[in-house]
Order: C-alpha cells, then structure tokens, then sequence
C-alpha cells in the first residue's frame, strides 16, 4: 500500500523540469559565446578598416566637365585638399584636355599623384567627352 500525501504530487505526476541553477549556468555559457563571436567580428572589422586605402577616383575630376556643353583645349591641375579637406591629403591632380576627331570629340587625360608616398607611380586614366559646342580645337582649326 502506498502512503499519499494530500497537495503532494505522486512519482508518475511528477513532471521534470530544470533547477535555477542550471538555467544561470546555461544562460552564463551562452552569453561568454555571444560576446566572444562579436569581439571576434569587431575585431574584424576593424583590422579591416586599416587595411582600407581611401584615394581619389578619377570620375570626381572628370564629373566636372559635365556640367557644360563645352570643353576648351588645355591643362589644368590642382589639389583635392581643395575639393574634398582633410579626406585625400597629399594627393594631386592634373587634368589635359585635348581636341581628337573633329565635331567636338575630347580626350581628357587624368593624372592623379600620390605626393605623400615616395615612390608611387601615379594613376592615368583617358575619358572621351562629345561636346558639340566647344569652339574649334587642334583638331578642327583651320577646316
């Protein structure tokens, strides 16, 4: 015969269920996990900032000669701590727009120059503009 207890569960009634404490320590190792992955991902990202080069694109200096339907032969150069302070020291720019095929074709020829790292070659790049209202250039002079 078994003794019952009145307000007392019987073993077949009793449910299982975990104890506080190891829900704390279950909780414990799951947050020294979560905070180690993301020092693992902030440290990523950070040595991948550093490794990040941050220089000029040529389509800054070409995009200004856009803005007109026309296109004088010469040069021209200048700094981009003019344009864009404090964000591409040392670098430079020279610009030489040349007349090629008649009818207002241009080829601007840009030269972008790294002059705080010795030793750099600088970067060229050639752009073609169409401006039909430019006034004659080398190309179209005396036709």
């Amino acid at each position: 015969m078994k003794l019952v207890i009145p307000g007392r569960p019987t073993a077949s009634q009793r449910t299982s269920a975990f104890t506080l404490l190891e829900v704390i320590i279950a909780s414990t190792i799951f947050f020294l996990f979560a905070f180690a992955v993301l020092q693992l991902v902030s440290s990523g990202l950070v040595a991948a900032r550093k490794l990040q080069q941050r220089e000029p694109d040529f389509g800054v200096l070409a995009s200004e000669l856009t803005l007109t339907n026309q296109l004088v032969e010469g040069g021209d150069s200048g700094d981009f701590e003019d344009m864009y302070p404090g964000l591409y020291r040392g670098y430079s720019w020279s610009r030489e727009i040349m007349e090629v095929y008649s009818n207002g074709f241009f080829q601007v020829d840009i030269t972008i120059y790294n002059d705080g790292a010795k030793g750099s070659a600088p970067r060229r790049s050639s752009v073609f503009f169409y401006k039909p209202g430019s006034p004659p250039g080398s190309a179209t002079k005396g036709r």
